[in-house]
């Protein structure tokens, strides 16, 4: 098989339709454009979602409110433990102390500790994720893993009001 053998299988590629070319072309006087009407004249060009007049989908359907169903991303602010060998032995490492250390530049609810590098000092850490490389590098320097809460955001959420017994 060479170059020139290849082509592109049968009814692969079809040919450009010729219009306005006269009538024994089979695509003349209109076209293919059809009689008078909106699609007939120059410039036309229908916008996604019209229905030919009729009132489209999007404006048929109702409103909804308080949609809240996006996925929210959770962007994770990463330090690796090497570079908490500036704390002193036994120091509280948290959130706060990484940006007074200037580790971090602003405080940040996503905090994840990596194993990347070796750690000296014993020292208690807290964040909200810790990878098990790096609390077994934390645990041999004789230090302490704490991992903070899940942070839920807060949603715009109807509160069910509870009926006082008393007028019940």
């Amino acid at each position: 098989m060479e170059l020139t053998d290849l082509k592109p299988a049968d009814g692969a590629k079809r040919n450009r339709k010729k219009v306005g070319r006269g009538r024994a072309s089979g695509h003349g006087k209109t076209s293919t454009r059809g009689h008078n009407g909106q699609g007939q004249r120059a410039g036309y060009g229908k916008r996604f979602g019209f229905e030919g007049g009729q009132t489209p989908l999007f404006r048929r359907l109702p409103k909804i409110h308080n949609f809240d169903g996006q996925v929210k991303r959770r962007e994770w602010v990463l330090v690796n433990v090497g570079s908490l060998n500036k704390f002193d032995a036994n120091a509280e490492v948290n959130v706060e102390s990484l940006v007074e250390k200037g580790i971090l530049r602003t405080p940040t609810k996503s905090l994840r500790i990596l194993g990347e590098g070796d750690l000296n000092v014993a020292l208690k850490v807290s964040a909200h994720h810790i990878s098990a490389g790096a609390k077994e590098k934390i645990e041999k320097a004789g230090g302490s893993v704490t991992i903070i809460g899940p942070d839920t955001p807060t949603r715009n959420r109807r509160v069910k009001k509870e009926k006082n017994p008393a007028q019940a």
